[in-house]
């Protein structure tokens, strides 16, 4: 027969080896926290002049790359040339309109800046009860003033 000691210290044997694949098996079997992406980082504290300085750094950098994405007013006053150009008749009351094929001969011309904006996805959701199935021409300039 087993001492009370040896019975305790095998109890406590098989205790931790159990505990140990509990512990590692459901670690092992649930790792899906580790594909969330990282959302929330710290700002940097006052000492902390070297991340300060970072942090400036790249959103001075994030906000240039975004200006320079912008349409400026040359650009503006091209694309709305364009359109003008390769409106489709008859107009309704004043308003220039365009159709689908002549939108996208002016995508192709307008230049990389301004392809974004010339999608159907885009073109679908200016389209108000046209019985030609065309867009209006200041609706979807206005749509790039706001977006661009």
């Amino acid at each position: 027969k087993k001492s009370e000691q040896e019975l305790k210290d095998e109890e406590m044997e098989l205790f931790t080896k159990y505990y140990m694949e509990w512990k590692g098996g459901r670690k092992s079997g649930n790792t899906s926290y580790m594909n969330i992406p990282r959302f929330y980082y710290r700002l940097p504290a006052e000492d902390e002049v070297l991340l300060q300085k970072l942090r400036e750094e790249s959103r001075a950098v994030f906000l240039q790359r975004k200006s320079r994405e912008l349409l400026d007013n040359e650009e503006l006053q091209n694309l709305w040339f364009l359109l003008d150009k390769h409106q489709t008749s008859p107009m309704i009351g004043e308003e220039a309109m365009i159709n689908y094929e002549n939108f996208l001969k002016v995508g192709e011309k307008a230049g990389s800046k301004c392809k974004q904006f010339f999608t159907a996805k885009i073109f679908a959701k200016l389209l108000h009860n046209d019985p030609y199935g065309r867009i209006s021409i200041m609706q979807f300039f206005n749509y790039v003033m706001r977006k661009g």
